[in-house]
């Protein structure tokens, strides 16, 4: 280094590889500073300098199941409920088996059969309750299984939520690379193929249904095919149903599988439907510039500069998640809690507000 470059550097003129240095730090700290504002911040928060991600988020529980390991939490809530719900009204209605009239076939298998078809809500009426305890018991299966399908739909719709969430936090990390064409198209694909595949697998299963109670029911192909059609539907109508044991055996499993395909089929063609005015939003969001009047709005002291976190709630406001009222309720929380009015919030105006109320 010079003579005539020292001095420059002792006072304060850096060159551009430590200015981008200096630039890329103080912007890492800003974003950790902003991702720990959380609304129950742990006092641990640790952030990766390179990759600004949490480093010490404890690992989520997994299960002892191997084949339980990957799935998602929701998921495994559903399918040991599903479990438990098969299993007890199994052992319970081979319990009553004599009191439960109808086309037999094997006690334990008719016990599942009967389970799997109360809890879909299909009731062929082949085998029905003819006792007041049996028929008690069924009630109660009943709306346990009806409890358990509303479970499913309410972790569907927290799928749908999260989906929706995901969408646009991978628009805002995508818009850094590509533009928003090729957003929107690569995330509306990926759906239209999910909903594409869980399609093809409902046409697979009415084609197997069908031509099982053809072979081994020996159904006419109309009639089959009407009884597959109210079975997934969960009409059962009750005229046609599966008689033989080998047939029930396979009902089992086939029912469970086509009306929860069924089902999924729906979910995802209310998906696609929220996700694609879920790409408006996004579309909007994505194309449309910051104006004079938005900084204006934005600006919520009033104060002429748009700090980060003002920034962030007038998008949030923007994209609906928040809106007015819960602004003033939260502002309102705060002014109490800050008890020396000075703006900010340290451990002893908590001590005191606490103290105080």
């Amino acid at each position: 280094m010079s003579n005539h470059s020292a001095p420059l550097l002792a006072r304060g003129h850096l060159d551009p590889m430590d200015q981008d240095l200096n630039q890329n730090s103080l912007t890492s700290s800003r974003k950790r500073r902003l991702r720990r504002c959380r609304s129950a911040p742990r006092g641990d928060c640790m952030y990766n300098d390179d990759e600004d991600v949490k480093t010490d988020e404890p690992p989520p529980h997994r299960s002892i199941i191997p084949m339980f390991r990957d799935l998602n939490p929701n998921l495994r809530e559903v399918i040991l409920f599903f479990v438990l719900y098969l299993t007890t009204g199994t052992l319970c209605f081979y319990l009553v088996r004599n009191q439960i009239s109808g086309n037999k076939t094997n006690g334990v298998l008719d016990a599942v059969y009967f389970c799997v078809v109360t809890m879909t809500t299909v009731g062929y009426g082949d085998l029905v309750p003819s006792s007041s305890t049996s028929r008690l018991l069924a009630c109660a299966f009943v709306f346990s299984g009806m409890v358990l399908v509303g479970h499913l739909l309410s972790r569907a719709a927290d799928y749908l939520v999260e989906r929706q969430e995901t969408l646009l936090a991978k628009a805002f990390d995508l818009r850094k690379t590509v533009g928003p064409t090729e957003i929107l198209k690569e995330l509306h694909t990926k759906l239209r193929h999910k909903c594409y595949v869980t399609f093809l697998v409902l046409v697979v299963l009415v084609l197997v249904g069908t031509i099982f109670l053809v072979m081994f029911e020996k159904m006419p192909v109309i009639e089959a095919f009407y009884c597959v059609c109210s079975t997934v539907t969960t009409l059962g109508y009750g005229d046609r149903s599966f008689n033989s044991g080998t047939g029930r055996l396979f009902a089992v499993f086939w029912i469970l599988t086509s009306t929860i395909c069924l089902a999924q089929f729906f979910l995802y063609v209310a998906e696609l439907n929220a996700e694609t005015k879920q790409r408006e939003l996004v579309k909007w969001v994505l194309t449309r510039r910051i104006t004079n009047n938005d900084l204006e709005a934005a600006d919520l002291d009033g104060d002429g500069v748009i700090v980060a976190a003002e920034f962030i709630l007038y998008k949030l406001k923007e994209m609906g998640k928040i809106d007015e009222e819960d602004i003033d309720g939260i502002l309102q929380e705060f002014e109490q809690l800050d008890y020396d009015d000075s703006g900010t919030l340290t451990n002893s105006d908590l001590i005191l507000a606490q103290t105080t109320s």
